[in-house]
């Protein structure tokens, strides 16, 4: 039974600045509890070698049995949505800092789709920014060549737009951020409409049992 909830709003988290200090409003609907409903797998994806910030190649999830990764694509110059994410990601990350029976489990992957100007040392300086206490990896590509395979697997598109000489290339793009088990299961796809720190918590305890 697949649960698809709507988002009622997050604080803005600037890639460029500091961590998120607000909570966000509260989920407008009830999140049901972990446990009560099942998420079946709804696809499988590969395994792909990717950078950390210091450069050094490593897999995107390397999940051990009965661990869970949430993977998020993201590029630095995004305006709303990327940010909107990871300030939803971030809460999640505090939470799992307060419950280390399930952060011992869960591993938080952000990946830029934008590695021509996301470098190592960028995703580097975002990780920095985000300060995370759990699990919490950010990689990118060495080239758009790398990276293509990467998104193709996961569904991810993208398509540039330019609105000026003035303004940096942006990514069109819809936002998602992918539950995936340790057998490399998709488990759930979250996008703006329906994601939320509670909703993914609770997805992570009904996909790894409790915690």
């Amino acid at each position: 039974m697949r649960v698809r909830l709507a988002l009622a709003g997050v604080a803005i988290l600037a890639l460029g600045g500091g961590p998120a200090t607000g909570e966000g409003t509260p989920p407008s609907f009830e999140v049901p509890a972990a446990g009560t409903y099942e998420l079946p797998p709804i696809t499988r994806v590969g395994e792909h070698q990717l950078l950390d910030p210091a450069g050094t190649p490593g897999p995107i999830l390397g999940l051990a049995e009965n661990q869970a990764a949430l993977v998020s694509f993201v590029y630095a110059h995004c305006p709303q949505a990327c940010p909107a994410a990871l300030a939803v990601l971030q809460r999640v990350d505090r939470a799992l800092a307060a419950r280390p029976t399930l952060a011992s489990r869960v591993r938080m992957v952000t990946v830029s789709f934008d590695p021509e100007r996301d470098t190592p040392e960028q995703m580097g300086r975002i990780a920095r920014n985000l300060a995370p206490v759990s699990d919490w990896r950010f990689l990118t590509a060495a080239s758009n060549a790398q990276i293509a395979p990467v998104l193709e697997d996961y569904g991810q598109d993208t398509q540039p737009l330019r609105f000026g000489d003035d303004d940096p290339e942006r990514l069109r793009h819809v936002l998602k951020v992918f539950l995936v088990d340790s057998s490399r299961s998709v488990r759930n796809i979250y996008s703006s409409g329906f994601m939320t720190s509670e909703l993914l918590l609770a997805d992570l305890e009904t996909v790894l049992g409790g915690g």
